[in-house]
């Protein structure tokens, strides 16, 4: 057992760097560069480019842009990473996100120089976002020699929380290896339900707080840095702004850098790499043991090579057959809306409502002090009002990953966060002014605080809960979906097995349709891929339609659109969990 197992929810055979490099390089910078992005894309427009009306549109067709090469890219990236593995996406997302932020600065219009730059970063920005998904499982799985295979299905349709390995690299299952799996321990609420030391909730949890922490680097390093550099004398407020996105793009760089090093020999993910890309299997070693020289042929599972189009038809039908997995789906729609609802349209929000109070009208390259105090006032207010929402998010995102792994059966933890959602986003479009305080009558409020909280705690929950729902769909573990054998049982034989009879019996040569709906470890790539495709779909919609109807209609629109998103999310939630529940009773009785 690794020394971070037995502190934190990762699996046994999880080393210390490769945790380390997870949480402090995958999930920490995979939203900080697109936070500090979306938060300056628009003083870049006035500041840099020197554009000053239509800002709103601008931002938003960059932003629909940015989410229809995301469209494209996420499941695209996710079913690469199920061939070449998570760690190359992982160095090619950061790699290309830091080449993508140098040249987003050298733009001198919006169209096209900015726009390529924008869908530049959108494809690297995809591998990264897509990579904390897919990585997750990985984490979090009983890999190996300890724990090859799926666990049968307990009394209630539940299995343990351990993962298959992955399918693509031919793994293989002999008794040795079905005989060296952990034992399996209960859990005080259920005792039918099994539970290893690792926990996906928890760990997902976990995850959002490195993420929420990202976030907070970006508002508190990253997002000041053109202030900084504009109180050097004779720097302009728009080299102002390039020198800072030089600085985040070399942190990109040295990111990717980390990525190669520390996530070597990541478990379920031996084979993969450029042979398996282009469609040659190799022998895997990662699930070898001595004695598996000894058993015959016929004695040995081998899992189907599956083509890339397969990958992805599989796991966008999860999506209408597993209760989990089409709401974490439904989740991931909400948690990527809401992120750039708050990176990107409360600071355009606040530039926008400073320059209709004639503030910071002059030219972009004017050095005045005047010009530089009024801008720099934007960007403060801006960096504390998604700096308090972050940190909102950072505080809750370990309670949210305790509950959701405590109350799986009613999803109660992402029905909160939806709820406040509706409350958080309603309030701030309904704001006359940002500010704090009311300064010369123009209705500000400490209350704007308050309503920022409520949209941090809404995204952390769920973003948390989803990825927990996505990770025990992945793992198999609670429950809670129908099967769908026809796709995902690559069994070679009807035959079944029980929860009895497999303690007994040495050898596992066939799954059952029960326990196949587990083996779904060779999906996890194409999964993560599908559910930021979702979150996707739900930012087309928000950039595109919200940035207009910001110009046309009422600056509140795009908030009054996020309020819509988190209402669908607490009406689907609980329609699932009636028709979980009326499911588990019909199945008992």
């Amino acid at each position: 057992m690794s020394t971070v197992s037995k502190y934190l929810p990762f699996a046994p055979a999880t080393t210390t760097a490769q945790a380390g490099t997870y949480l402090f390089a995958v999930c920490l910078f995979s939203i900080s560069f697109l936070v500090f992005l979306n938060s300056s894309v628009s003083f870049v427009i006035t500041d840099l480019i020197g554009r000053k009306d239509s800002v709103g549109d601008l931002v938003g067709t960059l932003g629909f842009a940015d989410e229809l090469v995301a469209l494209f890219a996420c499941p695209l990236w996710g079913i690469l990473s199920d061939r070449l593995g998570v760690r190359i996406v992982c160095v090619l997302g950061y790699t290309i996100v830091g080449a993508a932020l140098l040249l987003f600065v050298q733009a001198r219009n919006v169209y096209p120089q900015l726009l390529l730059a924008r869908m530049l970063f959108s494809i690297g920005g995809a591998a990264t976002a897509t990579m904390v998904t897919a990585i997750l499982p990985s984490m979090t799985g009983n890999y190996g020699d300890q724990a090859i295979g799926n666990t049968p299905s307990t009394i209630d349709g539940s299995v343990q929380n351990s993962v298959a390995p992955s399918l693509d690299s031919e793994a293989t299952i002999t008794p040795a290896t079905y005989n060296g799996r952990p034992k399996a321990t209960h859990t005080d609420n259920n005792p039918s339900t099994t539970k290893s030391s690792s926990s996906t909730p928890r760990l997902a949890g976990l995850v959002g707080v490195f993420t929420g922490c990202g976030a907070l680097v970006a508002l508190s390093l990253f997002l000041p840095l053109p202030t900084q550099f504009s109180r050097i004398d004779g720097v302009s407020q728009g080299q102002a702004v390039a020198d800072s996105f030089y600085v985040v793009g070399g942190i990109s760089f040295l990111v990717a850098y980390f990525c190669f090093l520390g996530l070597r020999g990541l478990q379920g993910e031996e084979g993969k790499g450029w042979r398996l890309l282009l469609g040659k299997s190799p022998v895997s070693q990662g699930y070898q043991t001595a004695s598996q020289s000894d058993d015959s042929e016929e004695n040995v599972v081998r899992a189907p090579f599956l083509p890339y189009w397969r990958l992805l038809f599989d796991s966008t039908v999860l999506g209408f057959t597993d209760a989990r997995i089409g709401l974490g789906y439904l989740g991931g729609f909400v948690a990527r809306a809401s992120s750039v609802g708050i990176s990107l349209f409360i600071p355009l929000f606040v530039n926008s409502y400073f320059i209709h109070e004639g503030f910071c009208q002059g030219s972009p390259n004017d050095p005045s002090p005047e010009l530089k105090k009024e801008c720099r006032a934007a960007y403060v207010l801006a960096a504390e009002l998604t700096g308090v929402s972050q940190l909102a998010a950072l505080l809750c995102a370990p309670l949210f990953g305790f509950l959701s792994d405590r109350y799986r059966r009613f999803n109660v933890p992402l029905l909160v966060a939806s709820v406040f959602g509706v409350i958080g986003y309603t309030a701030f479009a309904m704001l006359t002014s940002p500010e704090p305080k009311d300064i010369n009558g123009r209705g500000g409020s400490p209350a704007v605080f308050l309503i920022v909280v409520l949209i941090g705690i809404s995204q952390i929950g769920a973003i948390v809960c989803s990825l927990g729902l996505l990770g025990q769909g992945v793992l198999g573990g609670g429950g809670g979906g129908t099967d769908v054998p026809s796709q995902l049982d690559y069994s070679h034989s009807s035959a079944s097995v029980t929860a009895d009879s497999v303690e007994t019996t040495p050898l596992v040569a066939s799954r059952s349709p029960a326990t196949a709906h587990s083996s779904r470890s060779h999906l996890k790539g194409s999964i993560a891929g599908v559910y930021s495709l979702s979150g996707g779909a739900a930012i087309l919609l928000l950039t595109k339609l919200g940035g207009y109807l910001f110009d046309s209609l009422s600056s509140g629109a795009p908030f009054y659109m996020m309020a819509i998103f988190n209402g669908i999310l607490f009406i689907v939630g609980i329609g699932a969990g009636i028709y979980r529940e009326v499911r588990t009773r019909k199945q008992k009785s």
